[in-house]
C-alpha cells in the first residue's frame, strides 16, 4: 500500500504532524492512526474469508490460471525454445570444445591444463612485442 513512500517522506510526515498537532496531541494522533489501521486491515481478513467460504472450491479453480499468468510476465522466449529442444543442455551443439580450444568448464582452456597466469606490468614496464604482428 505504502510502497512509494521512503523514509523522507516519513520524517517530512512527522515533522508536519509535529507542528500542527503539537507534542501533546501527537501520540494521541498516532494511536488514533494505529488503531484506524488495524480496523482497516481487519476489515480486509474478514471481507477475504468471507469471499473464500462463499465460493469455496470455485476460487482453486480460478486461483490456477490467475498464477500460470502471472508466471508468463517472467516468459522469456528464447530460454522455453532452448529448454524445450536441448533439455537445457548449456552448449547443445559442442561449440565450447571445438579444435581443442574449448572446455566444458567454459575457461577457454583446453581440458585437463590450467589456465596461464599473466602477471600484470610494473610500472614503467612496456609490453612485450610479437614478432609476427609486422
Amino acid at each position: 500500500m505504502f510502497d512509494n513512500i521512503g523514509w523522507g517522506e516519513i520524517l517530512v510526515l512527522i515533522v508536519a504532524g509535529l507542528f500542527i498537532l503539537g507534542p501533546e496531541r501527537l501520540p494521541e494522533a498516532a494511536a488514533w492512526l494505529g488503531r484506524t489501521v488495524r480496523k482497516v486491515r481487519d476489515f480486509a481478513t474478514g471481507a477475504r474469508q468471507q469471499l473464500r467460504d462463499e465460493v469455496g472450491t470455485d476460487l482453486e479453480e480460478f486461483r490456477k490460471p490467475i498464477e500460470d499468468l502471472r508466471n508468463l510476465r517472467n516468459f522469456d522466449p528464447k530460454h522455453a525454445v532452448r529448454q524445450h529442444l536441448f533439455d537445457g543442455d548449456p552448449d547443445p551443439l559442442g561449440l565450447n570444445n571445438i579444435n581443442g580450444t574449448g572446455s566444458a568448464t567454459g575457461n577457454g582452456a583446453p581440458q585437463g591444463t590450467t589456465p596461464h597466469q599473466v602477471e600484470p606490468l610494473r610500472p614503467g614496464e612496456k609490453p612485450p612485442v610479437d614478432p609476427d604482428a609486422t
